[in-house]
């Protein structure tokens, strides 16, 4: 298969499970999931459901106290979970995918200049000098709009947006196929926001990269998916085009999540989704969203596959096991 036609990353059964006093905490629970080149893909979900464990779990960035880790990670066709943990930070982490942190404008060291620590990736996978290391650091910089003068800046000395930038810029060094940025927007003012967004807009055009999002905020990530997944309590409910899902999503937890959020020229207020998300502890047999859902039936004590609801199109729930897009 050519690599235009070969998906960038493919998700297979990927279980992330943790060990705790309470016992074990399903974090990832089964996910599949599939990304192509030059594609941005928002992951979008409650807090706790999984969303950071899931980047994780791709990343191989694993606690202690990891229970299972189980499944299929191709990248570009080769399955990364094959690799030991040597080979995976020399062939894969920041050099076929990097990361943009929670907290990222927080993570850049007081101490040292940001043109050193962006640099710091191509001295230690590339093997190239420093001044070789400094110039693509600069061209990284020119793609995220951080003027080359500040590789001699400390980041005491940044705003919250460059610093952020700068983090996106470490990310973007090594030039890899993917990034992941987890919550890229929060802690910033709506200004900032909008300004970081087109950043990742331009830097997805100009390079080719391919995005994963993880984010609350999903007025600002319609800006930049061409896909849309959802999780709940460590599975994916919802895989849809973008186009379809901030217009017309699928899932009753998708279309809770939609109705929370403001709209301009809107009459209807926003709406809240009634109880809690489970404890990733103690799982609730069948459908997991179904305490709270309003189409509650009686199939629903069944759990449901991830079903096709229409052209790259998937729902994990019962309403749509004709493929019928309700």
């Amino acid at each position: 298969m050519a690599q235009s036609e070969q998906a960038l990353l493919q998700i297979e059964d990927l279980r992330l499970y943790f060990r705790t006093l309470q016992g074990v905490l399903r974090a990832v629970d089964s996910v599949d999931l599939t990304l192509h080149h030059n594609e941005a893909m928002v992951i979008l979900g409650e807090s706790g459901c999984g969303k950071t464990s899931l980047t994780k779990a791709i990343l191989r960035l694993l606690p202690r106290n990891v229970h299972t880790f189980s499944g299929r990670v191709l990248l570009n066709g080769q399955d990364v979970m094959q690799l030991t943990d040597e080979e995976y930070r020399e062939q894969v982490r920041w050099v076929k995918i990097s990361l943009v942190p929670q907290a990222a404008m927080n993570s850049l060291n007081p101490v040292l200049k940001v043109g050193d620590q962006v640099a710091e990736p191509l001295l230690v996978h590339s093997g190239i000098r420093r001044a070789a290391a400094l110039e693509q650091t600069v061209e990284a910089f020119r793609h995220v709009g951080v003027p080359a003068d500040f590789l001699n800046r400390y980041a005491f000395e940044l705003s919250g947006g460059m610093r952020q930038r700068v983090a996106i810029a470490m990310a973007l060094v090594t030039n890899p196929d993917l990034i992941i940025l987890d919550e890229p927007t929060s802690a910033l003012d709506v200004l900032t926001q909008a300004n970081i967004m087109n950043v990742l807009k331009r830097v997805k055009q100009e390079t080719s990269t391919s995005f994963i999002l993880i984010t609350h905020d999903i007025g600002a990530s319609s800006e930049l998916a061409d896909r849309a997944a959802v999780m709940y309590a460590g599975q994916l409910v919802e895989l849809n085009d973008a186009e379809h899902f901030f217009v017309e999503p699928l899932h009753p937890y998708s279309q809770k999540l939609m109705a929370s959020v403001p709209k301009l020229r809107q009459v209807e207020k926003p709406e809240f989704i009634s109880g809690q998300p489970p404890s990733l502890l103690d799982l609730p047999p069948g459908c997991r969203f179904a305490p709270r859902c309003a189409h509650r039936f009686a199939l629903c004590d069944t759990d449901p596959a991830l079903l096709e609801a229409g052209h790259r199109q998937q729902v994990k729930c019962w309403l749509h096991q004709n493929g019928d897009n309700q």
